[in-house]
């Protein structure tokens, strides 16, 4: 069974911005010895049919399908210590905080920290996730739209909750924030609690 520090589940916006930020500590003291791993199932992801005119640092016309498969890239090509799990679908989760046990369609996994990105839809069905389920605050009712209850992206000890589900509104670079902000929240667990960002630079 394979095992994690710290496993994503949902390969959109919010969970891919989560890996890369997790994925570019690797040269931290803290972090360079942490297991990554997304699970990138990204078939109800809301990018799929996006249209990107308004988004900071993407050209206009950018389409959701073209930032999926290039977050894809861009985690193989600048982080490829960050393990990518294809076509697999998480149906429950047992365990607690530092001893999780994720069940997929395919496979089992072990994970010390989980983060969850997956679509809001009503149709939400991960055993053992189910509890925390309620009506999204900030989506019209209409849509029927859930989100899990959470204080500050903590779902329970162990187990975050980023973008949409979070409760955030449906804007691509609101849920790649709320997916970077579980990161730098994880990495500052591993520094001690020490806080802890990372910042690239030119010179």
């Amino acid at each position: 069974m394979n095992s994690f520090d710290v496993l994503i589940i949902g390969g959109g916006a919010a969970g891919m911005s989560c890996a890369l930020v997790l994925g570019s500590a690797i040269n931290k003291p803290f972090a360079n010895d942490k297991t990554i791993g997304i699970i990138m199932h990204q078939k109800t992801s809301a990018l799929s049919s996006g249209l990107f005119n308004n988004v900071l640092g993407l050209k206009s016309g950018t389409t959701g399908k073209e930032i999926l498969e290039d977050g894809k890239n861009q985690l193989v090509e600048t982080y490829p210590h960050v393990i990518q799990i294809e076509k697999e679908k998480v149906t429950k989760i047992e365990g607690e905080s530092g001893n999780f046990t994720i069940i997929t369609n395919k496979n089992t996994y072990a994970a010390k920290t989980i983060v969850v990105g997956v679509g809001s839809s009503n149709l939400f069905n991960i055993e053992g996730l189910n509890q925390y389920i309620e009506p999204h605050q900030k989506l019209p009712a209409a849509k029927e739209r859930i989100q899990l209850k959470n204080n500050d992206h903590i779902v329970t000890e162990g187990i975050y909750v980023i973008g949409i589900l979070a409760g955030w509104r449906s804007q691509f670079a609101i849920a790649c924030g709320s997916g970077a902000s579980v990161a730098t929240d994880i990495l500052t667990a591993w520094n001690n609690n020490n806080p802890a960002m990372v910042h690239d630079s030119i010179s």
